[in-house]
């Protein structure tokens, strides 16, 4: 009785070899299927980050501008995907670096998001945009484009 008792309790102590392999090719298929969806979520996650960056600096110095009561000027550059924002206090002839300044800050990693072209926006101390109204630049990861569309008072909307 006691042999017929450890032959019992062996063959309930574990998995056997092809329970273990189906059970390693179904993690395997669902990783594959995975992998893909993370990678497309990933880069979708990355441009809406640098879209928020570009909104925000837009927005940010447009208030600055509002706010000191003299013009700043922001550019966003795609070789280095960053921007810059200057001011033009009074007695001022030329614009120049803000205290601390706000030099190259990025807006994505390089290789993440593309943007089409310099852009450079000057605001005005009410707020307006000196130049062009209606701005538009596009960023892009590859698989998805976002416009973005900067009104002549400093609107931004974002579109597909």
């Amino acid at each position: 009785m006691e042999a017929a008792l450890t032959v019992k309790r062996r063959a309930t102590a574990g998995f056997s070899l092809i329970e273990l392999l189906i059970g390693v090719a179904i993690i395997g298929v669902m990783a594959a299927m995975a992998i893909p969806m993370t990678s497309t979520a990933m880069k979708s996650y990355r441009l809406t980050a640098a879209i928020g960056a570009a909104t925000g600096a837009i927005q940010s110095s447009r208030y600055q501008a509002i706010m000191n009561g003299y013009p700043y000027q922001l550019t966003l550059t795609p070789s280095t995907l960053s921007y810059t924002v200057l001011c033009e206090p009074p007695g001022s002839a030329t614009y120049v670096n803000l205290v601390p300044p706000v030099s190259n800050v990025p807006i994505a990693r390089l290789g993440d998001v593309t943007i089409n072209q310099t852009v450079t926006f000057t605001f005005l101390a009410n707020g307006t945009i000196s130049g062009s109204p209606g701005m538009t630049f596009t960023l892009s990861n590859g698989i998805v484009t976002e416009q973005i569309q900067v009104s002549g008072v400093g609107n931004v909307s974002v579109t597909p």
